[in-house]
């Protein structure tokens, strides 16, 4: 019998609101160092149809690993809140290992297989840019903070724009 993956909606929710708490607004001295990073938004979009659906939820959960990537490759600034930033780094971990052993398992048409390979090849490129920053800048804290401004911004527009493939337990 098939697992039925969810991505958990309130989970993603909260770890937005963590993250964004974790180090408060953007500190007007990192202006200066800000980066342009092309944020590919077209990943988390399908026209609704059952395969355009799964490239989304894999896009997720490919947005999902990376985060763990780029926060096990540095120090963090300690001027972030380490208990919201231990919780956002916790749920993140449990969303990715309560999807990654059933979206092993989704089987999808070969069409289907070229549209959730350009997904992953942009979101790769999204956040090997972003992995740039971070060494280019010696993962300083403005570093850091361009960085957590693009996923703070990652995860708003899932949840804007890919809401319908989350899991909302008794969503009002």
């Amino acid at each position: 019998m098939r697992t039925k993956c969810h991505l958990h909606g309130k989970l993603i929710e909260r770890s937005h609101t963590l993250l964004s708490k974790a180090g408060g607004r953007f500190p007007p001295k990192c202006i200066g160092e800000m980066v342009q990073i092309p944020f590919p938004g077209s990943v988390f979009r399908s026209i609704k149809n059952t395969e355009q659906e799964t490239g989304v939820k894999l896009a997720i959960c490919e947005t999902l690993n990376n985060i763990i990537s780029l926060f096990g490759n540095g120090d963090l600034p300690e001027e972030y809140d380490s208990t919201m930033l231990d919780e956002f780094q916790h749920i993140i971990f449990r969303l990715v290992n309560e999807t990654s052993r059933c979206t092993m398992d989704i089987k999808v048409k070969s069409e289907a297989r070229i549209d959730i390979a350009d997904r992953k090849k942009l979101l790769r490129q999204y956040f090997k840019k972003m992995a740039a920053v971070l060494q280019q800048k010696s993962f300083s804290f403005c570093a850091w903070e361009i960085v957590r401004k693009e996923i703070i911004h990652t995860l708003r527009f899932i949840l804007d724009h890919a809401s319908d493939s989350l899991f909302w337990l008794n969503r009002t």
